[in-house]
Formats: structure tokens, sequence, C-alpha cells
């Protein structure tokens, strides 16, 4: 499996099944945000926050269990000050024997032991950071994932404002990252693996 970041919480996913790859793209960046928006069209598009859909391919826009092309999809409810959050959808995706989550615009300070308990154990958790790298780092630390792709922080040409990656590398103690234009990942290479956290390019 390929993850490719387009900055915000935009990330393309490219399964591969047998000869075909199946392209999933999630909460596609408009010109608006300052940054590039992604021409390809997906196999599927999922939308963390129901928004308008601006491109094609099978659509999951809300919470539900879906099953596209082999690509096992949960999307769970997320809150706000202890009410379901209608703005925000959190993904659990399976595919390549892997399990993928992302937590899309979450605002909770820590989830609940029944969403712990619905993502289990995940490979990769997509965590955003921009708006709170104290509670995405307690966040990270209850879903205890094999790989942590941070998303949703300031990058050149980004409009909104948002907290720095260094904020949250800093808590972490990390002082220097290499970062990567995509990360290639098969369930064979994270069996042994300690966990670790992985900066993409956008």
């Amino acid at each position: 499996m390929n993850i490719t970041w387009h900055g915000q919480t935009c990330f393309s996913l490219n399964f591969q099944k047998g000869k075909e790859t199946i392209n999933v793209l999630f909460n596609p960046v408009d010109k608006e945000t300052g940054l590039k928006p992604v021409k390809k069209e997906p196999d599927i598009l999922i939308l963390t926050n129901g928004f308008e859909k601006k491109q094609s391919g099978f659509l999951i826009d809300g919470p539900g269990e879906y099953e596209i092309k082999g690509i096992v999809i949960n999307g769970l409810y997320s809150f706000d000050n202890g009410s379901v959050d209608p703005n925000n959808t959190v993904y659990l995706l399976e595919g390549e024997d892997l399990k993928i989550c992302h937590l899309g615009f979450l605002k909770q300070k820590e989830l609940k032991k029944e969403q712990l308990d619905e993502l289990g154990e995940i490979d990769i958790l997509l965590l955003p950071i921009g708006k709170g790298a104290k509670e995405a780092v307690n966040i990270m630390s209850q879903i205890e994932p094999k790989i942590v792709i941070p998303m949703y922080y300031h990058v050149p040409g980004l409009k909104e404002k948002l907290e720095k990656l260094d904020s949250f590398l800093k808590i972490l103690g990390i002082k220097s990252t290499e970062s990567l234009a995509k990360l290639s990942v098969k369930k064979k290479d994270l069996l042994n693996q300690d966990p670790k956290i992985i900066i993409l390019q956008n």
C-alpha cells in the first residue's frame, strides 16, 4: 500500500488487489486553501466532514460500514463537548491486511472506551495535530499504532492558521526527522517494528 499526503487532512491511499490498484481519496483540498488540489479521480472518495462532493468515485460521507472493491471501511462517530459531532467522522480502513485510522478533524481531547474498542489494533494512524499538539499526543498514546503520520498542521502556502509540526515533535522529544514523498508499506514490514513517526511531504 502507498500513502501520499496532499496537505491538511487530504490523503491518497493506493491499495493493490492482484493487478488492480484501488485509489482512496480523503478530504480533497481546493485551491482556496492555498494548496494544490488532487486532479486524479479516486475509486473511493471519503469525506470526514460530509462537505460537498467535488470529485467522482464511490462516496462515503458519514458513519456506517462499507465494503468496496475488497476495502472494508467503518465510519465511527466522534464527539464534541460530549455530544456527537455532526461535522466529523473517524474512519477505519482495512486493506492488504493493514488497518488504517483517519481521525479527520477530531475535536476530542481523548477517545472514549467504545471508540477504542471499535478501532482495535491500528497499524497506521493519520493524526491531526494543528489544533492541539498535547491533545494529539494523548490520542496517539491511547491508540498505540505502529506508524503515526501527522496531518492538519501548518505548511507553507496554507491560509488556515494551525500549529507547526515542531510543536508536536518537541513534546515527543524528536529533534530531527526525515520526510518522505510517500509511504510504501506492507503488513510484514510492521511485524517486528517499534512504533514510529513518519513525516510526509505535501
